[in-house]
């Protein structure tokens, strides 16, 4: 070994130096290309590397209540607090109004009406990738101001934890003096959570690390969970995502290379129960109180993947690719303690600071236990892919929260089953240089008709396993089943319907032709576009439906974009980066499935009071920055 210019070790070879040095361990060639793998640890830096976007959306969403006159607590969509009109309920007519509309010397002679909600809201979303070696990494996402509606937190406004022993919620604090009505605000403050907002304005959504091993990948930490279309795990990363799946999670990964093959293994922590942690013990580690009560999963992975630049190879040759996998999970709980405010109280719940004594007198014996199969296929030839999803939850359990236990001995109560099945496919034709997509998509989601129907919080949720509402018992044991499948709030298909209104799509199957066209690209990045969808909707079961019929409604989106040439991500056509902005505008016509059932009709008629439904529509205006 010689020094170089500098001092810099350099390592000769035998035709160089006349015989062959022996290297020593920390010693670098002339040439940074030089860094041998063993000394990679000594002279590797960390870099670090950012990802993510800034949005900001405006939407106008105009008679979401479909013109129904049902009572807020009830309402598929509640109507807007500031307009008046007479609620419909159980055969009775109630009157709800605003009358503060008329002239200022006569506030009460008008009444408000108003059938539009309009807010925008921000996000800046941060993924930073800190890479310590070529093989090992920390990820992570963090949000700011998240999903902020513009104006929600003025200055003067707070709020205080109701004082009530038993009240929930909060109660607004006395203004600000120099604010003393919201008139009077000069600016914004930050989020503050318990204060002005239910968030604080940082938010850490996940924190993992992955190592590549010479035998495959090890990931653990809260980290993002996908699989397929999104339609039962959704990582929710898209530029107008608002949902997503993030699990806390052990996971190993391997690959056989040649055959495009990759198997993994997981295991996932869903719940585990009451922790040690109390408020005034900030510091230390916390710890599970209990294992009895954990719900634990575990995950079996196994895919095939093309390489991309293979695939691209392969497409360009006339083959066909065929990539898929199958993702199972198990899951399963022996005890729970689930109740809540209206169970056996909230001392006994699962409540933050509960201690040993006090949880276990709440706890119940679920034994619950399910298989989750899920299923992905995705076939590609030149210019077309298909691709299907196909999920079942199949399960059971002894109790649910506040229910009868399983007796053996009488078959009207023989426990609990899930018995739950999604499907969702995608058909895309590029034509015209890619310039133009031919789209059509279907999905079905099974309903269940002993498990009410639609309401404020979605098909069947958050209280379809309550006693009376599905599962309550029956001399018929197969009734004891919950069969209403919910795809992920982020597998979205329309702009109105299964986005606002029911949240997700669920009990229900839907046909979905469409059509997007690039009126211009360049090589760049940057293009100027829009689209057009058709969605027919309709429910797995009927009587589920306020109109016991099956339709739904007929919704017709459409959406103008343009994507600037900024943004380094644009060197990749299927990605988005750098500006980019659209309008979309949406409308929605109810039909049967949605409208209220001919008795009530009648019933309203002798009260003088007309029952129909209305068509809704939305407007809504992104723009956004990805990098």
């Amino acid at each position: 070994m010689t020094l170089g210019t500098g001092g810099s070790p350099v390592v000769t070879s035998a035709a160089e130096g006349g015989r062959n040095m022996e290297r020593t361990r920390g010693e670098i060639g002339a040439r940074p290309s030089d860094v041998y793998a063993e000394d990679w640890w000594t002279f590797s830096r960390p870099v670090l590397e950012l990802h993510g976007y800034f949005r900001t959306r405006a939407e106008l969403f105009h008679n979401f209540s479909l013109g129904r006159s049902d009572p807020a607590a009830v309402a598929l969509w509640a109507q807007p607090a500031d307009t008046s009109y007479n609620q419909w309920y159980g055969n009775t007519k109630t009157p709800s109004h605003v009358s503060l509309c008329g002239s200022s010397d006569n506030p009460a002679g008008k009444n408000c009406s108003d059938k539009s909600q309009a807010s925008a809201n921000m996000r800046f979303r941060l993924n930073p990738e800190l890479h310590i070696s070529d093989n090992l990494r920390i990820m992570s996402q963090i949000d700011l101001l998240d999903n902020m509606v513009l104006g929600s937190t003025p200055e003067g406004y707070a709020n205080t934890p109701n004082p009530n022993a038993s009240g929930t919620g909060y109660w607004r604090t006395s203004s600000f003096g120099y604010v003393p009505i919201a008139a009077f605000s000069q600016t914004q403050v930050e989020p503050t959570s318990n204060q002005n907002s239910f968030r604080n304005s940082i938010s850490v959504k996940r924190v993992w690390g992955e190592y590549v091993t010479p035998i495959g990948q090890l990931r653990f930490g809260r980290m993002p969970n996908h699989w397929g279309l999104g339609m039962m795990y959704n990582s929710g990363d898209g530029y107008d995502a608002d949902y997503q799946s993030t699990v806390d999670r052990i996971m190993f990964t391997t690959a056989i290379r040649p055959l495009d093959l990759y198997v993994g293994g997981a295991w996932d922590f869903p719940s585990e129960g009451a922790t040690s942690a109390t408020l005034n013990a900030q510091q230390g580690q916390a710890y599970d109180l209990a294992q009895n009560d954990d719900v634990s999963q575990y995950v079996l992975m196994f895919a095939r993947r093309r390489n991309p630049t293979l695939q691209r190879l392969d497409l360009a040759q006339g083959d066909v690719v065929i990539n898929g996998g199958l993702h199972t999970a198990f899951r399963h709980q022996f005890l729970a303690n689930d109740e809540g405010l209206n169970g056996v109280g909230s001392a006994l719940g699962q409540n933050l600071g509960t201690d040993s004594d006090t949880l276990k007198q709440g706890y119940e014996r679920r034994n619950f236990k399910a298989w989750i199969p899920d299923l992905w296929v995705q076939i590609l030839y030149k210019k077309f892919r298909f691709e299907a999803e196909a999920a079942m939850v199949a399960g059971s359990m002894d109790t649910i929260p506040g229910g009868s236990y399983r007796n053996t001995a009488d078959t009207s109560n023989n426990g609990y089953k899930l018995r739950q099945y999604g499907v969702t496919t995608q058909t895309e034709l590029k034509a015209v240089e890619d310039r133009l997509r031919l789209n059509f998509g279907w999905g079905w989601a099974s309903g269940d008709p002993d498990l009410g129907g639609y309401n404020a919080s979605g098909i069947g949720t958050p209280g379809g396993l309550t006693p009376g509402n599905g599962f309550s018992p029956k001399a018929d044991a197969s009734k004891r089943t919950y069969r209403m499948y919910s795809m992920h709030p982020n597998h979205r298909i329309d702009l109105i319907l299964f986005r606002h209104i029911l949240n997700r799509v669920s009990g229900s199957y839907y046909f979905r032709p469409s059509v997007d066209s690039d009126f211009s690209r360049n090589p760049n990045g940057q293009r100027l576009g829009g689209g057009a969808a058709v969605i027919w909707s309709r429910a797995s079961e009927f009587v589920q439906t306020p109109g016991h019929r099956r339709d739904l409604g007929v919704e017709i989106d459409l959406t103008l974009y343009y994507q600037s040439k900024d943004g380094l991500v644009n060197d990749d056509p299927d990605k988005m980066g750098g500006f980019y902005t659209m309008l979309q505008y949406g409308v929605l016509f109810p039909l049967w499935g949605l409208q209220h059932m001919e008795g009530e009709k009648d019933a309203a008629a002798l009260q003088n009071m007309t029952l129909d439904t209305s068509a809704a529509q939305t407007l809504r205006w992104y723009a956004g920055i990805m990098f």
